[in-house]
């Protein structure tokens, strides 16, 4: 348990986040897949990561990380061993909290030749896997949940001829959608991916710099299709990882909601389907600038942010919902906290994806902000936050959820009285150093 107090003074200075976890998961698995070595700077650090690269040095892939780190910066290297150089494990393989390890690693694990069994922590386990083995068994997977419950531990009969296919997904998942197109980077004849809405498109973007035959697609009504070309091999390459906007986005909200405060946060991943909360943020009147943009494989920039008056429509009220939420999925129980202290309502819909998060994140969202007296209550796919009301500092249950623990830590800022943080090292899962960079920057006058 950690305890915080309100802030006392401006937030002022600058701070560089961790790096971005989706593109540090894919960097490892691609790298593995590759023909050669990968070099990674600004990977992170994290449980999850860690839990990827594990998994891959149990399938043969050696993976090493500089012990003199170059400019400050840690250096990995994957020496991947093409397509099908993967070795069968000797044990099970452990994913710990990592949604994003198990879902693309039963794609990739679905088409090889040897058997092997997926498992993780009690959240995992209660995570639903159907998501991917109902298109991946459409591609001669072979895929059994070892309970019945369509949950892990999986264990999958590997299938060196699995065949593409076109699918259309229910929900807009990067998960769903990596997953299958790793298993078609192995299928005789095309993968085609339809969602109802672009989700993030890393595995695209990098696979396409891996030198993968591979493109998206976007229609007028903001419907997304991922296209795949199997039959190119992958070759090692450079990835410099931006900083996570997920990680970046309590700091957004920090200087955002204490009063005199003026943050910078560098070299911040800015992917336009990740960054839906740059673009909410601004329509309600945040101050938020973006500097030394770069536009490389993956769009990065500088973010300065300042203290803001928020604003909501001329009805007085903010909705978000529909085609947004894939872009700021991940940040909606921070969002949470930003419109429980303005002064207008908000409405969150179609967010019925937070309930299969780390914790069901619609009811932990709603009942820590309710302990701190906000106005707000739970809707079947998301939320109502009628804003304005103080916030007092409350025993928050993080549920071990890193991203609750760090929303309600930022939330402490601007409450009054102390807030206990309940199994505050859940934030290891992406962002071990996360206290002691608040602490830093609510210290630096």
């Amino acid at each position: 348990m950690i305890t915080l107090e309100k802030a006392s003074t401006p937030l002022k200075g600058q701070i560089f986040v961790p790096g971005d976890k989706s593109i540090s998961h894919r960097s490892i698995m691609f790298g593995a897949l590759a023909e050669g070595s990968s070099e990674i700077t600004g990977f992170l650090d994290s449980a999850d990561c860690q839990s990827t690269i594990e998994c891959f040095r149990k399938m043969g892939i050696i993976i090493e990380h500089t012990q003199r780190p170059m400019n400050g910066v840690p250096i990995i290297t994957v020496h991947g061993k093409g397509l099908r150089g993967l070795q069968a494990p000797t044990s099970s393989l452990y994913t710990g909290n990592s949604g994003t390890t198990t879902r693309l690693m039963t794609g990739i694990l679905s088409a090889q030749d040897f058997e092997s069994t997926i498992s993780g922590d009690s959240s995992i386990e209660k995570r639903p896997m159907d998501r991917v083995i109902t298109p991946l068994s459409q591609m001669g997977a072979d895929i059994v949940s070892l309970r019945g419950n369509k949950c892990c531990p999986l264990h999958i009969k590997g299938n060196p001829g699995l065949h593409g296919i076109t699918y259309r997904s229910p929900i807009a998942s990067a998960q769903v959608k990596s997953s299958i197109i790793l298993a078609g980077l192995y299928a005789e004849g095309d993968t085609v991916v339809h969602e109802p809405a672009m989700s993030r498109n890393h595995t695209e973007t990098m696979l396409h710099a891996f030198g993968a035959d591979i493109y998206n697609e976007l229609d007028v009504n903001g419907a997304g299709t991922a296209i795949l070309h199997p039959g190119v091999p992958l070759r090692g390459i450079k990835i410099n990882v931006p900083g996570d906007i997920s990680s970046a986005a309590y700091f957004i909200a920090a200087a955002i909601l204490v009063p005199g405060s003026e943050v910078i946060i560098r070299n911040v991943g800015i992917n336009k389907t990740r960054s839906g909360l740059i673009a909410v943020l601004q329509q309600m009147g945040a101050d938020i600038e973006l500097i030394n943009v770069d536009n490389s494989m993956e769009p990065r920039a500088d973010i300065v942010v300042r203290h803001s008056y928020l604003h909501g429509t001329k009805n007085g009220r903010f909705e978000i919902a529909g085609r947004r939420i894939p872009t700021l999925i991940d940040e909606i129980p921070i969002i949470a906290v930003i419109a429980a202290t303005a002064d207008f309502e908000t409405v969150i819909k179609d967010a019925a994806e937070l309930k299969v998060k780390e914790s069901n994140r619609i009811d932990t969202v709603v009942d820590n902000l309710k302990a701190m007296g906000a106005d707000i209550e739970s809707t079947p796919d998301g939320m109502i936050i009628r804003g304005g009301k103080k916030l007092k500092g409350a025993d928050i249950d993080s549920h071990m959820d890193h991203r609750i623990a760090m929303s309600f830590a930022i939330a402490s800022l601007v409450a009054e009285g102390t807030t206990r943080i309940l199994d505050d090292h859940c934030v290891g899962i992406s962002y071990p150093s996360f206290f002691k960079d608040l602490q830093n920057l609510v210290h630096s006058n």
